[in-house]
C-alpha cells in the first residue's frame, strides 16, 4: 500500500477547501479558507489507496472536494466542518456530483468526532492540531488504517509515505498494531522469547535463545503486518512474516515459516 475543528491557537490556523487549516473558535469567529489544488487532492487519495472498500472521514472538510473525489472512487464516509455555509455547500456539491448517497457533511467539532469507523482519515491541519489529534488517531483507528495529510506532518511520527506534489508535501501514515512487550514464540517444537520495543511503526528488539539475547537483524511493522529476521537462530537467518492481532502474532498462508507468538 503504498495509507477531523475546535480552534486551538486559532490565530495561526487557516482553512482549506479540502480540509480546515483552521476553524472557528471563541476568540476568532470567522477564518478564511484556502482551496486544496485538484492535483494534490488526486494524489492524496492515490497515495492513501482509497477505493470502494474504504470509509473516509474528512476532518475539516471545507467545500467537500476531497471526500467527493473519494466517493467517485467508490468510497463512503462523512466530513466534518465548523462553518455551516461550507457544510451546506458540500452537501449540495455531493448531490450534484452524484455521490450524495455515499457521503454526508456535518457541522461538528473535529476534535469531538468519533474516528473508529474510518479506514482512511483525511486532513489538512496545522502541526498543533495534528499533534493534538495524534493520540486519538492511534487509539481509535484500527491497525492498517491510513491517515493522509496535506502540507503538515505529525510531530514525532514519521510518515510511511511522503511525496511532493506541486511544491507541497503529502504525507501518509499507516496506523500500526501495538506489538511492544514480551512474546513467547513457537515454531514447530521450538520456542523462544522475543522482546520488542516500538515507536509508532518503528521496531527494535531481541530474541532470547537459550538464555542468550540476540538483536534482531531486521524488524518492520506496517499496520498489522510484521516482518522479523533473526540472525542467530541457526546457520541461515530465520525470517518470520505474519500479522499481529491483539495479544497474538501468527504466520499467514504463504509464509516461509509457520509460527505463532503470544504476548506474555
Amino acid at each position: 500500500m503504498a495509507v477531523a475543528t475546535k480552534g486551538i491557537l486559532a490565530a495561526a490556523f487557516f482553512c482549506s477547501a479540502g480540509h480546515a487549516l483552521a476553524q472557528r473558535s471563541a476568540a476568532v469567529p470567522e477564518i478564511p479558507f484556502i482551496p486544496t489544488p485538484p492535483a494534490v487532492v488526486e494524489r492524496m487519495l492515490s497515495l492513501a489507496g482509497v477505493g470502494p472498500d474504504d470509509f473516509v472521514i474528512d476532518l475539516g472538510s471545507g467545500d467537500g472536494r476531497i471526500l467527493i473525489e473519494a466517493a467517485k472512487l467508490g468510497a463512503r464516509g462523512f466530513g466534518v466542518e465548523i462553518d455551516p455555509k461550507l457544510v451546506k455547500l458540500s452537501n449540495a456539491a455531493a448531490l450534484k456530483a452524484g455521490v450524495g448517497v455515499q457521503i454526508s457533511f456535518f457541522q461538528q467539532d473535529l476534535f469531538k468526532t468519533p474516528l473508529g469507523a474510518a479506514s482512511v482519515v483525511a486532513m489538512y491541519l496545522p502541526p498543533e492540531a495534528n499533534f493534538k489529534l495524534r493520540p486519538r488517531l492511534l487509539s481509535e483507528l484500527k491497525p492498517g488504517s491510513r491517515i493522509v495529510a496535506h502540507q503538515f506532518a505529525m510531530a514525532g511520527w514519521l510518515p510511511d509515505l511522503q511525496e511532493n506534489v506541486q511544491g507541497t508535501e503529502v504525507y501518509v501514515w499507516i496506523v500500526p498494531a501495538r506489538v511492544a512487550g514480551e512474546w513467547r514464540v513457537r515454531i514447530g517444537d521450538r520456542e523462544f522469547d522475543l522482546q520488542l520495543k516500538q515507536l509508532f511503526q518503528e521496531l527494535t528488539g531481541v530474541a532470547i535463545i537459550n538464555g542468550v539475547p540476540i538483536p534482531l537483524g531486521l524488524a518492520r511493522l506496517q499496520g498489522d503486518q510484521i516482518l522479523l529476521v533473526l540472525e542467530g537462530f541457526g546457520a541461515i537467518p530465520l525470517t518470520l512474516t505474519g500479522v499481529a492481532e491483539g495479544d497474538v502474532m501468527r504466520s499467514v498462508p504463504g509464509s516461509a515459516e509457520s509460527w505463532t507468538a503470544k504476548k506474555k
